[in-house]
């Protein structure tokens, strides 16, 4: 019996094999949407989808239109259906009728990004989380040409390494550990300049190299560390939105503007990077832990609100296993989502991901999985 039932799930799902990822267009989505310059990928794919992350699902690539996957500003997008019924978003834009084929012209700028650039540049031009190995590897400023304490705009700095002449630098300084319990898995690096590099050193000769310093965004000191900088802008703009195939389970450990609580746009650092199979355009749940319940004779209560004992029984005796017995009971309720949140910059065990949706303020602690 059970065999023939096992057969009958197995037949079900060859002839049903999307039904469980069927794309669902929004009601009110608009027929046709003209795309403006300031707009966001995730903008555009929310005003379709309640699930942006299967906007590629949506999005129908024109193989008569240069890079198909990128939209511009003024590219008209047209909601339809393909062959099978099935929705799909096309640019309809430009045509011209083109002997002996039609061809679709479209002026070429920057494609709209992702998520808002305004936000992601500092955080894509800069590296932000270094070990403190890699830090230790970096050329560090000695001293200025006279003696300043604090050197400024124009100053002439001499640094502890084989600089390139001519070449820009960013000046850092060792921020914030991002913690994952007792374990430093990196540091913030706090960006307190840049420089250009006048003459090039030679260490093994006692020579330091020679740098002028062009913008400051905090006092420079004797001790921060020299970045070579990218040469323009050659950060990645563009994101391939997805769920992760693997099972995922991280926590928010820090969030660029050091509050307690933040929503859409806020820039947040997780503790799971690519060892755990995550790349840039990874979007994850954020999940908020409900309260712990403590019943005692019959009358519940929230943990924090119980006696110190139940307290005790609630946070420690869960680790004997011995939390319930015949005058109280533990309850640990479910962890419920509260938003959601990409990833775009990853490191080995560490993410930076920005809130796109917070149906509740995230929170530091609040865990992250797919």
């Amino acid at each position: 019996m059970k065999s023939q039932i096992a057969a009958l799930l197995l037949a079900a799902s060859a002839v049903f094999p999307t039904m469980a990822d069927t794309l669902t267009v929004k009601s009110d989505a608009p027929k046709r949407y003209v795309v403006k310059k300031g707009d966001t990928l995730w903008d555009i794919s929310s005003l379709y989808l309640n699930s942006p992350w299967k906007w590629r699902k949506l999005w129908h690539q024109n193989p008569q239109i240069d890079n198909p996957h990128l939209i511009y500003p003024g590219d008209i997008l047209s909601l339809g259906q393909d062959e099978h019924g099935n929705p799909i978003l096309v640019i309809d834009k430009g045509v011209r009728k083109l002997s002996p084929h039609v061809r679709i012209i479209a002026e070429k700028g920057m494609a709209i990004p992702t998520l808002p650039l305004s936000v992601l540049e500092p955080y894509l031009s800069y590296d932000q989380a270094l070990d403190q190995d890699d830090i230790d590897a970096y050329p560090i400023v000695l001293g200025a040409n006279k003696n300043f304490k604090m050197s400024i705009t124009g100053h002439l700095l001499y640094v502890k390494g084989n600089l390139v002449r001519g070449g820009n630098y960013g000046i850092y300084r060792r921020g914030s550990a991002y913690k994952d319990g007792l374990k430093t898995l990196a540091y913030e690096t706090i960006l307190v300049g840049t420089a250009r590099a006048l003459k090039a050193g030679d260490i093994s000769e006692g020579v330091p190299s020679t740098v002028k310093v062009e913008a400051v965004k905090r006092e420079i000191k004797a001790g921060d560390f020299l970045i070579p900088l990218p040469q323009g802008q050659d950060f990645k703009a563009t994101f391939k939105m997805s769920r992760p195939t693997k099972a995922v389970d991280g926590t928010i450990i820090a969030s660029s503007n050091q509050h307690s609580e933040f929503g859409p746009m806020s820039v947040v650092v997780l503790n799971v990077g690519s060892k755990q199979h995550l790349v840039e355009g990874s979007v994850l749940d954020i999940l908020r832990q409900s309260p712990t319940v403590v019943e005692r004779n019959g009358m519940p209560k929230y943990l924090e609100d119980s006696s110190s004992l139940d307290k005790l029984v609630g946070e420690v005796g869960s680790w004997f296993g011995e939390e319930n017995n015949e005058d109280s009971t533990v309850w640990h309720m479910p962890s419920e989502k509260v938003g959601e949140l990409m990833l775009f910059k990853v490191y080995d065990n560490i993410s930076y991901a920005m809130v796109m949706k917070a149906i509740q303020p995230a929170q530091i602690g609040d865990s992250v999985t797919n």
